[in-house]
């Protein structure tokens, strides 16, 4: 079973999320921010991390090099919302993230996004 990390700081983003990939199969853990997610990458090895772009504390832009160099053989997925945001995304890209999600998207978008990259 494939272990997910999703950081984001709505909390009904990684409600929504964690129940969908939890009905799918996935083992979900979450974090409100991107130093929660480092520690608890400290002690945990995830296949797929989501990343928001726009968290407080630790942006996406910062978070997504550190992951990478932490764990190198994860997948790393940006997601954010809003218009012009692409810019962000591509940075985001460009730092390290395998592919990039734009909020809104379906819960279908989301499990063939995952679906995509573990396999």
């Amino acid at each position: 079973m494939a272990t997910i990390l999703l950081i984001d700081d709505e909390e009904s983003v990684r409600s929504l999320f964690q129940v969908a990939l939890e009905r799918a199969g996935y083992r979900v853990l979450t974090a409100e921010n991107g130093k929660h997610g480092l520690r608890l990458l400290e002690h945990q090895e995830v296949d797929l991390i989501f990343v928001d772009i726009f968290m407080p504390e630790m942006d996406g832009l910062e978070l997504i090099p550190l992951l990478r160099k932490m764990r190198p053989a994860s997948k790393i997925m940006a997601i954010t919302g809003g218009s012009g945001r692409s810019n962000y995304l591509d940075m985001a890209k460009h730092l390290g993230a395998d592919d990039t999600l734009m909020k809104p998207f379906s819960l279908q978008e989301l499990l063939d996004a995952v679906s995509s990259q573990l396999k």
